[in-house]
């Protein structure tokens, strides 16, 4: 069975490259779908998070805050990095489950869908690695209308992550998802690698 890592920074459009995917056959895997399962209320994961950065990353019912958590996770690049060693390890042991089922029920492909593919150690599970980028106006611009972000909210979350150099050194494909590249063309970059690999 075939792994590929799917990463990139926000608003870049992995989500929109899965789901090309998945019309070829490819089994998807959400790390952050995954990471919200971590975070269910009383959790080992939420408990910890509440330990490094206070109970006020809480709702009112005992669950998650996700932008309150992010708001002080993003504060600090310590911040960022106490967040990940809390997560990481939690996401990267439920994707390992998952692909293990997909490879008993023959599936032929799976994406591994994470924004922290390389800084969790994801990267390890795949047989290749794609990137998606976009510039930083372009990804400011879809954070914000996706998920109802001020400016400066969306500047913190992008500034938070790794600069498009870091993808472009460590991915084996890069895939440009913004004009005037053609997104089909674009996407059978990676289409090209799993047919190679098969």
């Amino acid at each position: 069975m075939l792994i590929i890592g799917l990463t990139g920074q926000t608003g870049a459009g992995k989500s929109t490259v899965c789901n090309k995917l998945k019309k070829y056959g490819c089994y998807h895997i959400d790390a952050d779908k995954i990471a919200h399962s971590v975070y269910e209320k009383g959790s080992p994961v939420l408990n910890e998070l509440c330990r490094s950065f206070g109970d006020e990353i809480l709702n009112y019912d005992g669950t998650l805050n996700r932008k309150k958590l992010a708001e002080i996770a993003f504060l600090s690049e310590e911040n960022t990095l106490k967040l990940n060693s809390i997560v990481h390890p939690a996401v990267t042991n439920k994707i390992s489950g998952i692909i293990e089922e997909q490879r008993l029920l023959g599936t032929k492909a799976v994406i591994i869908d994470a924004i922290a593919l390389f800084e969790s150690g994801e990267n390890k599970l795949c047989n290749f690695t794609a990137a998606v980028i976009a510039p930083h106006i372009v990804r400011k611009e879809r954070i914000k209308k996706r998920d109802g972000l001020t400016d400066a909210e969306a500047e913190l979350r992008i500034n938070a992550q790794r600069d498009e150099k870091f993808y472009m050194d460590n991915a084996d494909v890069i895939v440009k998802n913004y004009l005037p590249y053609n997104f089909d063309e674009e996407v059978q970059k990676i289409l090209l690698w799993i047919n190679e690999k098969e």
